[in-house]
């Protein structure tokens, strides 16, 4: 499990970003695969996610899980909501107690807040769509509709694909060009293939939010020796599917 530096300072929340390391999953999918959505062994997918609950707080609720569909959909959870299967979004925001909040990516940024006054945290699911449509403005503009402040805010990128490891094609970056010609920095031409650096466009947006308190974990999630699971890597592997890693955040 790895941690923010800002985020472990505080004792009233638990928070952890999961490799694929101390699970109980096989093959593809070794060890901590904590994909739902992903073709693994349920059971095993269920007993990891109890062993991820269980290092963070034996006592907590059950793990809130999305449908994540690349969005920029949020759910707000208090204590009125009552959620019979997993909502569809990518990113999930409470104020309760004891139950921890989570996201799954495989390459994907996971991103994480918490507003020290306010005491609301959120997990958000960020990959390079839901960053493109805006899911990160969306998150932080409804938690200060709820009485959030930007200067109580601390919000860690937590570990994804690196630009050296991100090759995307003419028309991705087109595409973002198109949105924002200031994107141009986060494009990289190497041996006449393009590389994007989506944890640092992630961090603009938080500060275009004006969060100035600002963590990002900078791991790799593509390189096998990283110890995490990547669709990326997957897929230069031919493989017909791939694990999970989980990244939650819980008000103690």
């Amino acid at each position: 499990m790895i941690v923010s530096k800002k985020l472990s300072k505080l004792k009233e929340i638990s928070h952890g970003f999961f490799n694929n390391k101390g699970g109980c999953s096989t093959g593809i999918y070794k060890s901590l695969n904590c994909g739902p959505g992903s073709n693994d062994n349920k059971t095993n997918v269920i007993k990891n996610l109890r062993i991820v609950k269980k290092k963070i707080n034996r006592n907590s609720k059950n793990i809130f899980l999305l449908h994540q569909i690349h969005s920029n959909k949020f759910v707000f959870i208090n204590k009125y909501s009552k959620y019979v299967k997993r909502k569809k979004a990518d990113a999930v925001i409470t104020d309760i107690p004891k139950l921890p909040i989570a996201i799954l990516t495989a390459d994907c940024a996971p991103i994480l807040i918490y507003d020290k006054q306010k005491k609301m945290i959120a997990a958000i699911h960020a990959g390079w769509k839901g960053a493109y449509k805006g899911i990160i403005s969306n998150v932080i503009n409804f938690m200060i509709k709820k009485g959030c402040k930007k200067k109580n805010m601390i919000a860690v990128i937590g570990p994804c694909i690196s630009q050296k490891s991100y090759n995307v094609k003419e028309d991705f970056k087109r595409k973002f060009l198109k949105k924002d010609k200031r994107n141009k920095v986060f494009f990289k031409k190497r041996k006449n293939l393009i590389y994007f650096d989506l944890s640092n466009y992630i961090k603009l947006q938080l500060k275009l939010m004006k969060i100035t308190n600002l963590d990002k974990i900078n791991i790799d999630t593509f390189p096998k020796k990283n110890n995490f699971f990547s669709a990326r890597r997957s897929l230069h592997s031919n493989h017909d599917d791939y694990g999970r890693n989980i990244s939650l955040i819980m008000i103690n």
